[in-house]
């Protein structure tokens, strides 16, 4: 499929979605949106990719935020609309896809680039990244899961610190509350992640699968009853007999 406003790189086991609208420092808009989205979806049933990275083009943004142009004459029906749609279309998706997505910051990570990043399942981020929610400067709330899953990365007290402020902090900063999971230096920072990634792709894809979901639901009543009902689940497929039989015979499982 041709794309217009992202990129799309398949490297043996890992798939690297860029978005590339450097003229707007990667800025999300509808059509950018409906983009990644369509990637996922290509990703998502390819058997070959294991491990999905998001990044920006350049070294100055990863997503500067939405695209405000698109929506700033919108009333309240309209504007439902459009936070309802990206979280449906995108933001959601990425938190449940069956694939572990990584997010590499690469700059800039504000507003909905800051919600794109924490709906990935890990974030690196640059030196000189700066991320923040500054949506209370337009007299506005985050629209695409921002004030869900904030206070679950960082903590309540910091979120609405965050949220409340508008401020952006460095990655090193980032780091200290846990929003991100490592720094590198900008010319380090994908190398980096795809070193991560091709970890992850030598492991069970299904029980990573079955690890995603379970850790999207730690925060549920349904939480524990689900790690059980999976752990239960994948002792009967050929990913956990080739584990322990690897591990048995002393060599790497093939999966």
């Amino acid at each position: 499929m041709g794309y217009q406003n992202i990129l799309l790189e398949k490297e043996d086991k890992i798939s690297i979605i860029t978005i590339n609208r450097p003229e707007s420092l990667n800025a999300l808009n509808a059509k950018t949106i409906q983009e990644i989205s369509s990637a996922l979806d290509e990703l998502n049933s390819d058997t070959g990719c294991r491990v999905i990275i998001i990044t920006g083009s350049g070294e100055k943004s990863f997503v500067a935020g939405a695209d405000i142009k698109e929506f700033s004459d919108f009333g309240q029906e309209k504007a439902e609309e459009l936070a309802r749609n990206g979280q449906n279309t995108l933001f959601n998706k990425i938190e449940n896809m069956s694939k572990p997505v990584i997010a590499a910051v690469n700059g800039f990570a504000l507003g909905g680039g800051l919600e794109l990043a924490m709906a990935c399942h890990i974030r690196y981020a640059s030196e000189n990244a700066k991320l923040g929610l500054p949506e209370v400067t337009l007299g506005l709330i985050p629209g695409y899961g921002g004030t869900q899953r904030l206070p679950k990365l960082i903590g309540k007290g910091l979120a609405n610190e965050m949220i409340f402020s508008a401020k952006m902090i460095p990655a090193q900063r980032a780091k200290e509350i846990g929003l991100v999971n490592e720094v590198y230096p900008i010319t380090d920072l994908l190398t980096q992640t795809k070193e991560l990634a091709k970890i992850i792709a030598h492991n069970s894809p299904m029980a990573i699968s079955k690890a995603i979901h379970a850790v999207n639901l730690s925060d549920t009543d349904k939480g524990f009853d689900t790690e059980i009902q999976y752990f239960g689940e994948l002792f009967e497929l050929d990913d956990k007999k080739e584990g322990v039989a690897a591990f048995m015979e002393k060599r790497k499982p093939n999966f």
